[in-house]
């Protein structure tokens, strides 16, 4: 099993910025976050592979960032110019290959709210 650790969340006004922090517990494929509010599907923010590919929803291309520290194994979201539709729970993404335990991986989910 892969453990997935997320810190970072947290209560933020209309323009500003945050970043969210995953540490994972072995080295994974590709590692990023997803989001999700009430009553709706989870849905891709961003994702970087091992090689450094990055893939961005179309809604937060040019405000956030992802990026990742491979000694540590740990994935960063900087968000900036965030705005009320941004409020969602995040949860941060894993999916390993390969032997031991091959599969996908997800944290506790983070809580992000932007005010207006």
């Amino acid at each position: 099993q892969v453990q997935l650790l997320e810190s970072g969340g947290g209560l933020v006004q209309a323009g500003e910025s945050l970043r969210l922090s995953c540490a994972a517990s072995a080295s994974l494929y590709i590692m990023g976050w997803y989001r999700q509010v009430p009553g709706k599907q989870r849905e891709l923010v961003a994702t970087v592979t091992s090689g450094g590919f990055t893939n961005y929803a179309d809604s937060v291309k040019g405000r956030f960032t992802i990026s990742k520290n491979y000694n540590k194994n740990t994935v960063y979201l900087q968000m900036s110019s965030l705005n009320p539709e941004d409020t969602a729970v995040y949860f941060c993404y894993g999916r390993r290959i390969g032997s031991p335990a091959p599969g996908d991986y997800w944290g506790q989910g983070t809580q992000v709210t932007v005010s207006t």
